[in-house]
């Protein structure tokens, strides 16, 4: 079965693989989506005695009245749901911490698209808790990893290539997001688009399109089909172009102001000198504490942004002070709680967070542009709605797969031109420079998956032997498997060569030692392994280590073992030399 997938031409290949990566989506999205539910319940509505507003499209009303029976309880439920993501996260899959999308994107550039095993389900419990017990999270970035691990998966098992594991993954990705946000078409093209920060990843589209549209009905046909926000319909109106560029320049310079806090904030915490297990906690309590005064920035906010673009500012909580400073305050708040939320080493999404701050931002200027022109611009919702496309199609670097998923989560078509110059400018202002993505590469040929694609010629005059040659990284015959495993750990690297006395014997690889107690690296390791000479050309180095699926590959001289070199190093070469190119050129 394997053999005969493998070799099916292009279409019919990921005809089958789309759909059955699709089938997972829908079904992963669904249990994820109520088991959300099922801690918002536990914490908000049985703990807290508050109820959450919810999007129409998702069962929600526009007639929403805040109450807490037990105000006091916030800060503790959301620094208990993060001392127990925490827990989960650090305890049984450290790599779950974060927001998911990036993880699955490193993923598919540096690791061959290979995600563990466990992910997906450590990552569905935890980001659960999160969302639910009230954390500034999204669904999409678990949504994202955890179709995403699914098709690692199942490009393992149905024997296909490391570049097909690694269009799987993409794939996972475009199908998890678009099928959670009831926009199949723009999950599809976000499946390509997110990967870089200025080009496409061409060969995922036709997969995720076939992927997305199977999530999407099978989630739609659990959870109702009517756009998340609602089915807005406005008519188009080109003097409000000048108004939407304006929006779409504030934007783009804000989401920088998004990237720079989360970032800034996540390497506050790693600074902290206490275990990572708390550090969710801390960052919960925080949130918490912003919540007595903002409970809107609380979970997801969809239901807040629902209102906002219905023009029900009544609604909002704003103990006294004008609704207008709420508007000002509110995207900085998110940002904040955000921030600590995620970047602290909770689990969730930083897509719908990016929705409500762009959706506050365009109700702002909505109401502000209403005041100076208010026959144009008789409601704000067209500025709710292109706020959110532009703030995050510059902040994720994705304008053309957000243009595509807002307008399918408010059906409003109406606002296509305006939209397109706002995410535009947006993207223009914010720049390359800036991702909520950090795995993003600029462009394909900068990607190491596609590295033989592009950088072959360069390779092939790249000797070994000019490379950097690490010397220290093997296991002896001798070792204990205890040891080995240490010494991938410290490396991050999946298996080693195995020495003795200079000679090398062959490797030792990770998924054989891993649940082992005892024993030597003798009893396990794999005899007889390929490696490269000093004479080589680091072509022949890549093309040893994408058929080891390995990031390392053996140097032996004089059939001495000296050492191996990584793909980094490979990288840092191929970069420096670009460096000097580039130098030489500009002399």
């Amino acid at each position: 079965m394997n053999l005969k997938l493998s070799s099916l031409p292009y279409f019919q290949r990921w005809f089958i693989v789309g759909a059955i990566i699709g089938v997972v989506a829908g079904f992963g999205a669904l249990a994820f989506y109520f088991t959300i539910r099922l801690f918002e319940f536990i914490f908000f509505t049985h703990i807290v005695g508050m109820p959450i507003p919810h999007p129409l499209g998702e069962g929600g009303s526009l007639v929403y009245h805040f109450y807490a029976l037990r105000y006091y309880l916030i800060p503790v439920v959301v620094a208990a749901g993060g001392l127990i993501t925490g827990f989960i996260i650090y305890t049984f899959d450290p790599s779950s911490e974060g927001h998911g999308t990036d993880a699955a994107i490193r993923s598919f550039h540096y690791n061959h698209g290979k995600i563990k095993r466990r992910t997906p389900v450590v990552k569905t419990i935890a980001s659960a808790i999160t969302i639910g017990s009230g954390g500034s999270a999204g669904r999409e970035g678990p949504t994202a990893l955890i179709a995403a691990g699914i098709g690692s998966f199942l490009a393992d098992i149905l024997g296909l290539s490391p570049k097909d594991r690694r269009i799987a993954v993409a794939v996972g990705i475009g199908a998890g997001i678009g099928t959670i946000f009831k926009a199949p078409i723009g999950g599809a093209v976000l499946g390509a688009e997110i990967l870089y920060r200025r080009d496409f990843e061409s060969e995922v589209i036709f997969p995720s399109l076939v992927a997305s549209s199977i999530g999407y009905s099978i989630f739609a046909s659990v959870v109702g089909f009517e756009p998340i926000f609602g089915d807005y319909l406005n008519t188009f109106n080109v003097l409000r172009l000048p108004f939407y560029a304006v929006l779409g320049l504030v934007a783009g310079l804000f989401s920088i102001l998004y990237i720079r806090t989360f970032y800034g904030v996540r390497n506050l915490f790693k600074k902290f000198k206490i275990p990572n297990h708390f550090k969710p906690m801390i960052g919960g309590a925080i949130v918490g504490v912003i919540a007595l005064l903002f409970p809107e920035i609380l979970g997801t906010g969809y239901g807040w942004v629902e209102l906002l673009e219905y023009g029900k500012f009544n609604e909002l909580v704003t103990f006294g002070l004008p609704i207008l400073l709420i508007l000002v305050l509110l995207p900085f708040i998110k940002i904040i709680a955000t921030s600590f939320t995620v970047s602290s080493g909770g689990s969730g999404g930083v897509f719908a967070p990016g929705i409500f701050i762009g959706a506050s931002l365009g109700a702002l200027f909505g109401v502000l542009f209403h005041m100076i022109s208010p026959g144009i611009v008789p409601v704000v919702a067209p500025f709710v709605i292109i706020g959110m496309l532009s703030f995050f199609g510059a902040a994720g670097k994705a304008p053309l797969a957000v243009i595509l998923m807002v307008v399918e989560m408010t059906g409003s078509l109406q606002l296509l031109p305006g939209a397109m110059l706002a995410v535009s400018i947006a993207y223009i202002a914010s720049g390359t420079k800036y991702s909520i993505y950090e795995s993003q590469v600029e462009q394909r040929r900068d990607s190491p998956a596609n590295m033989g694609e592009y950088h072959t010629p360069m390779l092939l005059e790249m000797k070994i032997s000019s490379l950097k040659i690490i010397n220290d990284v093997y296991a002896d015959l001798y070792y204990t498997i205890y040891r080995a495993d240490n010494i991938m750990k410290e490396n991050d690297l999946l298996s080693l060569p195995v020495v003795y006395h200079e000679k090398l014997m062959g490797a030792v690889y990770l998924y054989d030692i891993v649940n082992r107690s005892y024993g030597y690296v003798k009893d396990y390791y794999k005899a007889g392994i390929s490696y490269v000479k000093l004479e080589n050309s680091a072509e022949n180095a890549w093309e040893l280590m994408m058929k080891n699926r390995t990031k390392w590959c053996a140097v032996v001289d004089n059939g001495k073992f000296i050492g191996i070199i990584t793909l980094d190093s490979i990288l840092n070469k191929y970069e420096d030399d670009i460096k000097l190119i580039n130098q030489e050129d500009s002399d």
